[in-house]
């Protein structure tokens, strides 16, 4: 991995002020920017330490799938954040997907939709991922790397990607997204009824079939975050696993 000194036009320290964080790493090319978070979280990095890269060889998502970004093309970004309500943490992927969400509207081509538990959508076009990972000291949680991936411009051959608005500037984007994301993980406990009720209003699987995690219906979430699956026998509350729609190309 390179640190590179300018980022879209902005160096570190301009970031870091445009941010209203205590530091922004910026790398040309990296493997992960949730690697290097957690690199730097170990030797002390504070809260809202932001790692960027303008490429990712082997980006981190859901269940070890690894995948890689061509430079310019989006934002690749891990926060540091150190939490202390591990019922917030439980419930902290939806909260900054449904933040992030509210955030990158104003520069999507259509009102951004979720997919339990961690993909924001434009249309039938992923536009973006989270993926939260926590370490521990003991029975605390030490830190947590919040990683988000955006598509600002839409990737090229992938029928199934979305991308944002021409002429969306990335760090016009960051400017939002880091005030988003850090928010999401500041509040605490479950999600309220208003988040559930915001979440259901942008639900792209509410009432659709589905085979994973389980066979069924979706019937949306829960303030645990969970997914809501009526199979037939009688609603299920899912907790983990990834959402497979009936008839999606395996």
């Amino acid at each position: 991995m390179v640190e590179i000194a300018k980022y879209d036009g902005c160096d570190s320290s301009t970031l870091a002020r445009l941010l209203d964080v205590p530091r922004v790493v910026v790398f040309d090319s990296t493997a992960s920017t949730m690697d290097d978070a957690h690199g730097l979280a170990a030797v002390g990095a504070p809260a809202g330490t932001v790692v960027l890269a303008d490429r990712q060889a082997a980006g981190r998502g859901r269940n070890g799938r690894r995948w890689a970004s061509e430079g310019g093309q989006g934002i690749w970004m891990t926060i540091v954040e150190r939490p202390n309500d591990p019922r917030a943490v439980d419930v902290l992927s939806i909260r900054v997907g449904l933040r992030a969400a509210q955030a990158l509207d104003r520069y999507a081509a259509a009102p951004i939709g979720l997919k339990w538990p961690n993909d924001l959508y434009v249309g039938d076009g992923k536009l973006a991922g989270i993926l939260i990972e926590a370490r521990w000291r003991g029975n605390r949680i030490d830190w947590l790397a919040i990683g988000i991936g955006v598509n600002v411009r839409e990737p090229r051959g992938v029928a199934s990607a979305a991308g944002l608005r021409e002429g969306a500037a990335r760090v016009d984007i960051l400017t939002e997204l880091v005030p988003a994301a850090r928010s999401a993980a500041a509040a605490r406990d479950v999600l309220t009824a208003r988040e559930v009720e915001a979440f259901a209003g942008r639900d792209i699987a509410r009432g659709r079939a589905c085979v994973e995690p389980i066979t069924g219906d979706v019937m949306g979430i829960n303030e645990a975050g969970e997914l809501l699956v009526d199979t037939g026998a009688g609603v299920r509350a899912i907790r983990d696993g990834s959402l497979t729609f009936a008839g999606a190309p395996a």
